[in-house]
C-alpha cells in the first residue's frame, strides 16, 4: 500500500462511513416502489451494512422509462462528443477523489483486502471511465469504396437503452466496463448490480450525476436476479442487455433476450482456465508466484482465475512444493488490515459452495497438498484457506466445474499435445496460459488453446486497451478496448446517389 494510505485505521473509517441502499432512478435516491428491502451483510464479520432497496418489475419499468425519455429527448446523445468527453473525464476524477470511500465500500461489501481495493479496483475503475471518455471524439465513420456515382457513408449510432447486469466479485470494475462504453457511445443505461455487493454501484451513480451525466441517463436498480434482473432482460423497451456472471444465468439472459424483443445480448460468463507450465521454463519460482496469484488473488473469485494448473511431469513435484509454500504463507486475514493478502469470501452461501467442492475433491480421490479448511469462524465472517489439490484427474468435478474460490486443481501431463487436450477439455474458454522458453511451443499453444485470452509467461496481465471475453460457454462479445463499442452501437449505411 502506498505511503498515502499508511497508518490509516480502516476499522475507524468503516465505522464512520455512511452507507445508503436506496435505488437511484431518474437522478433521485428512491425506495423500491413496494417498500421491500434486503440487508447487505459484510462477509468480514457478518455485520449489517445497509438495508438495500429490493427493486422489482415496477422499479425497472421506472428506470427504463427514464432512460428511454432521456435518450429520445437527446439529453445525453445529442451533446457534442467533446462535451460528453469532459463529463466522463470528470466522472473519473471524482472516482479518484473518493478512492478511500469506494475502496471501503468494496471491501466491506464483498470481503476483498483493502489494499487490493485501493491499488487495483479504484484505479482500474477510474482509468476505464477516463479511457472511454477520451475515445469519444476519436472514433470516425467510414466511406465505402463504391463506384463514382454513389457515396456510401458508414456511421455508428448508439443502440438506445442498455440494461447491464454485473457480478459481485469486482463490483466497481465490472460496472465500469459497462458504464464507460455504454455512456461514451451515447446510450442511456440501467444497471442492476449483484444483490451481494450493490453499494459501490449506487455510489458510482451519484458521482456520475455530480460529474454532469443528466438525470435518467444512468440509473441503478438493486435487487435480485430472478426479479429485477429478469425484468430488465425481458423488458420490451431495452435495446441491448450486457451481462457478466455465471454461465447458468447467462443462458437464462440469452433466453430472455429472445423471448422479449430480440434485444442484443452480450455475455461474459464463467471459466475454468488452464495454466500450463512446460519443463523448459527456467524460473519455477516466478511461475509458482504467478500460479498462486492466478488462483488466490481476490480469494479466487475471478472468472478468469487460473484454477487448473497443468504441470509437465518432470517438474511437477518441484513446482507443487513452491506453490504450497506460498499458500501456507498467505492465510486469510482481516480485510481491513492493510497487510492482509487473502480476504473473505463474499457470503455464507458462497463459502458453503467452496467447502462442498473441497469435500467433493477429497471424495473423488484428489489429495489436499495444503489448506482445505474454513478458518476465522469466531469472527463471524467467511474465510477459507488457500487450497491446493494434487493428483487431480481431468474427469473430476474440481477439474471441470467453476468453484469461484481459492481452490487450485493440479494435474500433470507428458507433452504439449496432452496439455492442450486437457486444457481444452472443458465447456469454458475464457483464459489460458503457457509457460515456456520455446517460441514455437508458445505460438503452437496460443493457437491451439480455445480461449479468449492466452497469456505467455505471465498470468492475468491486463490493460483497458485489450478486449476481454471468452470462447464456448464463457460467453459472447468483448468487454474493454474499442471492441466494446460493437455491443452498444448500430452500424448505419447511408447511400447517396450522385448520378
Amino acid at each position: 500500500m502506498s505511503g498515502r494510505y499508511e497508518g490509516i485505521d480502516w476499522h475507524a473509517r468503516a465505522r464512520a462511513l455512511q452507507m445508503r441502499g436506496e435505488a437511484l432512478i431518474n437522478g433521485r435516491r428512491v425506495a423500491a416502489q413496494n417498500g421491500a428491502t434486503f440487508p447487505s451483510l459484510s462477509p468480514i464479520d457478518g455485520r449489517q451494512l445497509a438495508l438495500v432497496a429490493a427493486g422489482d418489475t415496477a422499479d425497472i419499468d421506472a428506470a427504463v422509462s427514464a432512460a428511454r425519455t432521456t435518450f429520445e429527448r437527446g439529453d445525453w446523445v445529442r451533446q457534442a462528443p467533446a462535451a460528453r468527453k469532459r463529463v466522463l473525464q470528470s466522472f473519473a476524477g471524482l472516482v479518484e477523489a473518493a478512492s478511500e470511500e469506494l475502496a471501503l465500500l468494496e471491501t466491506l461489501d464483498m470481503g476483498k483486502p483493502i489494499s487490493d481495493a485501493l491499488a487495483v479496483d479504484v484505479p482500474a475503475t477510474a482509468r476505464c471511465l477516463r479511457w472511454y471518455g477520451e475515445a469519444i471524439d476519436k472514433i470516425y465513420g467510414e466511406i465505402a469504396p463504391t463506384a463514382p456515382d454513389a457515396l456510401a457513408l458508414i456511421t455508428r449510432e448508439p443502440v438506445g437503452v442498455v440494461g447491464a447486469i454485473v457480478p459481485w466479485n469486482f463490483p466497481m470494475i465490472m460496472a465500469a466496463w459497462k458504464i464507460a462504453p455504454v455512456l461514451a457511445a451515447g446510450n442511456s443505461l440501467v444497471l442492476k448490480p449483484s444483490e451481494k455487493s450493490p453499494l459501490s454501484a449506487l455510489r458510482l451513480a451519484e458521482l456520475a450525476l455530480e460529474a454532469g451525466v443528466p438525470p435518467g441517463v444512468f440509473s441503478v436498480v438493486p435487487g435480485f436476479g430472478h426479479t429485477a434482473g429478469k425484468a430488465l432482460a425481458l423488458h420490451m423497451d431495452v435495446d441491448a442487455i450486457a451481462f457478466t456472471g455465471s454461465t447458468a444465468t447467462g443462458k437464462l439472459i440469452a433466453q430472455y433476450g429472445a423471448q422479449s424483443n430480440l434485444k442484443r445480448v452480450s455475455l461474459e460468463c464463467g471459466g475454468k482456465s488452464p495454466n500450463i507450465v512446460m519443463a523448459d521454463y527456467p524460473d519455477l519460482k516466478r511461475a509458482a508466484r504467478a500460479a498462486a496469484g492466478a488462483i488466490f488473488f481476490n480469494q479466487g473469485e475471478m472468472c478468469s482465475a487460473g484454477s487448473r494448473l497443468l504441470v509437465q511431469e518432470s517438474i511437477r513435484d518441484a513446482l507443487l512444493e513452491e506453490i504450497t509454500a506460498i499458500a501456507r504463507a498467505m492465510p486469510p486475514g482481516d480485510p481491513l488490515d492493510a497487510a492482509t493478502r487473502l480476504g473473505a469470501l463474499v457470503d455464507e452461501p458462497q463459502t458453503q459452495r467452496v467447502m462442498e467442492y473441497i469435500a467433493t475433491g477429497r471424495s473423488e480421490g484428489a489429495a489436499v497438498a495444503v489448506g482445505g479448511a474454513r478458518v476465522r469462524q469466531a469472527s463471524g465472517g467467511c474465510y477459507v484457506e488457500p487450497t491446493v489439490f494434487a493428483d487431480v484427474r481431468s474427469d473430476m468435478r474440481i477439474a471441470r466445474e467453476e468453484i469461484f474460490g481459492p481452490v487450485l486443481a493440479t494435474m500433470s501431463f507428458r507433452d504439449l499435445d496432452e496439455a492442450i487436450r486437457i486444457g481444452n477439455g472443458v465447456v469454458y474458454g475464457l483464459a489460458a496460459a503457457i509457460w515456456t522458453r520455446d517460441i514455437t511451443t508458445a505460438h503452437r499453444a496460443a493457437r491451439a488453446l480455445r480461449a479468449g485470452v492466452v497469456y505467455i509467461n505471465c498470468y492475468d496481465a491486463d490493460d483497458i486497451t485489450v478486449p476481454f471475453g471468452g470462447y464456448k460457454q464463457s460467453g459472447t462479445g468483448r468487454d474493454k478496448s474499442l471492441h466494446a463499442f460493437d455491443k452498444y452501437t448500430e452500424l448505419k449505411t447511408t447511400w447517396i446517389d450522385l448520378a
